[in-house]
C-alpha cells in the first residue's frame, strides 16, 4: 500500500506510473474519496468540540435555567448529525481503503520505463549453454523414458497441469530443496522456517495477494483459509503489527514449501511438462530491512539466488524488468532465466524483489530508531532461491546425454545418496 499522503500531494506521479506500468486505477474517485473523508473529519471534529464546549455550560447552568433546555436540544441535534457524519465517514474510509489496496508499488527510479517483457535489459550472463552432438530433447521427454515423471497419472488424480515424481525423479526434487536450504542457512545466513501452507485472508493482504488476485488463489470453502501461492506469503507475514528493533535488522528468512496457483491467465502457455503447474515447489528467501540499505540487501539477495545456480554449473541470465512487466508489490525486480536447451532460450527460475514499504504499510510492520525513537515502515524483500521443479528440469536438459541418460551435478551427488547418472 502506497502512503496516501503520496496519492494526496502527488497525483501527478501516480498518474504517470500508472501509465508507465501499464495499469489503471481510478485515481479521480480515489481524490474525491480523501477530500470527502478530510471534510468529514473536520466537520465531525468541530461538531464534537461544540458538543463538549456545550456540555460544560450545561453542567455550569441551574436545573430550571430555560436556555438549558434549548442547549440540551442542540447538543442531542448535534449528537445525531455526528452519529450520521461517523457513518458516512466509515462508508468512505472503506472504499478508499478498498482502493488504496489496489494501486501498485511505486517503481524505483533506476527501473526501465517499457511496455512488456520485449523491453526487460539484460544485466548479466553465466555460464556457456551446452553444445550437444544431438537434438537435445525436452525434459518431458526425458522423464518419461527414464520412468520418473508421469504425467498421464497426475492429471488423472488431480487435472492437468499436475505431475507424479517417481524413484530417483522425486530424490532428485528432495536433493534439489535439501541442497538449497542447506545453502542459504549454511552460508547465506538464513534462519529456516517452517511456516503454515494455508493462510487467512489478512495474511493475504499483507503481501498484496488480495484483493488484487483473488482469481489465482486456490481458497478453501467453508474457511477463511487459503493454499499459499508463495512462501513469501507466511514469511513476511509473521511480523505483520510488530514493532521491531533497530538492531534487529535484518532479518533474514528461508522455507521450502509447495506453492499453488490457478494460473488462470495462462490458459495455452507450457502447457508440456512441468514448467508451468498449479502445484510446484520452491524454497523462498524473505529479507526484512533496514530502509537505508534494501537496496544493498536486494543486490545480496539475487547473488544468493544465483550461487545455486552457479554451484549446479547451470547457465543464466539476470534482467530487470521494466515498469511494463514487474509485479504488483515490486519496486524492483530482477528475474533469473536459467537455458533450457530443448527450447534454445533462458527460461524464468527466480523472481528477486524489493517492495520498499508497500507491504510493510499493509501488515504495519516498523521498527524503532536508535537515534530518534520514532518508528518507520520496513523494507520486505523476496526471492525464489530458487523454483525446485524448474531446477529440476534444468538439470535434466542441461546434462542430459545422446543415451538418454543424465549425468547427477558432483554438488548432487551426496543428496543422492552416491547416485551419479539416472539411467
Amino acid at each position: 500500500m502506497l502512503d496516501p499522503k503520496l496519492v494526496r500531494e502527488n497525483p501527478e506521479s501516480i498518474r504517470r506510473m500508472l501509465e508507465n506500468r501499464r495499469s489503471s486505477w481510478p485515481i479521480d474517485e480515489a481524490l474525491g474519496l480523501d477530500g470527502r473523508r478530510r471534510e468529514l473529519l473536520n466537520e465531525v471534529e468541530s461538531l464534537k468540540a461544540m458538543r463538549n464546549e456545550g456540555s460544560r455550560k450545561v453542567a455550569a447552568l441551574k436545573k430550571d435555567d430555560p436556555d438549558k433546555v434549548a442547549l440540551m436540544e442542540e447538543l442531542r441535534n448535534a449528537g445525531a448529525r455526528v452519529k450520521a457524519l461517523d457513518a458516512d465517514l466509515a462508508g468512505v474510509e472503506a472504499r478508499f481503503e478498498e482502493l488504496l489496496l489496489q494501486l501498485p508499488n511505486m517503481p524505483h527510479s533506476s527501473v526501465p520505463i517499457g511496455a512488456d517483457e520485449n523491453d526487460n535489459p539484460e544485466i548479466r550472463r553465466w555460464g556457456r549453454p551446452p553444445v550437444f552432438p544431438f537434438t537435445p530433447r525436452p525434459h518431458w521427454e526425458i522423464g518419461e523414458a527414464l520412468g520418473i515423471m508421469d504425467f498421464d497419472r497426475g492429471a488423472r488424480l488431480a487435472q492437468a497441469r499436475f505431475t507424479v515424481l517417481k524413484g530417483a525423479g522425486a530424490r532428485l526434487e528432495r536433493a534439489l530443496l535439501n541442497f538449497m536450504l542447506d545453502l542459504h542457512t549454511r552460508e547465506h545466513g538464513y534462519e529456516e522456517i517452517e511456516p503454515p501452507f494455508m493462510v487467512n485472508s489478512a495474511t493475504m493482504r499483507g503481501t498484496g495477494q488480495l484483493p488484487k488476485f483473488s482469481e489465482e488463489l486456490y481458497r478453501c470453502e467453508g474457511d477463511d483459509l487459503w493454499l499459499i501461492p508463495t512462501a513469501e506469503v507466511p514469511l513476511t507475514n509473521l511480523r505483520a503489527g510488530e514493532i521491531l528493533k533497530e538492531d534487529d535488522l535484518p532479518l533474514n528468512m528461508t522455507a521450502y514449501t509447495p506453492c499453488f496457483r490457478r494460473e488462470a491467465g495462462s490458459y495455452g502457455r507450457d502447457v508440456r511438462g512441468m514448467l508451468r503447474q498449479h502445484q510446484f515447489d520452491k524454497v523462498e528467501m524473505v529479507k526484512i530491512v533496514h530502509p537505508d540499505s534494501s537496496y544493498e540487501e536486494l543486490e545480496r539477495l539475487t547473488n544468493n539466488a544465483e550461487r545455486v545456480l552457479q554451484i549446479l554449473g547451470l547457465p543464466y541470465r539476470v534482467i530487470c524488468l521494466c515498469t511494463g512487466d514487474m509485479g504488483f508489490a515490486s519496486s524492483k525486480t530482477y528475474d533469473i532465466e536459467v537455458w533450457l536447451p530443448s527450447q534454445d532460450k533462458y527460461r524464468e527460475i527466480s523472481s528477486c524483489s524489493n517492495c520498499e514499504d508497500f507491504q510493510a504499510r499493509r501488515m504495519n510492520t516498523r521498527f524503532r530508531s536508535n537515534d530518534t525513537g520514532k518508528t518507520r515502515f520496513v523494507h520486505t524483500l523476496n526471492g525464489s532461491g530458487i523454483a525446485i521443479g524448474r531446477c529440476l528440469i534444468a538439470v535434466l536438459e542441461n546434462y542430459q546425454r545422446e543415451d538418454g541418460s543424465v549425468t547427477i551435478p558432483g554438488p548432487l551427488v551426496p543428496y543422492m545418496g552416491g547416485i551419479e547418472e539416472i539411467r
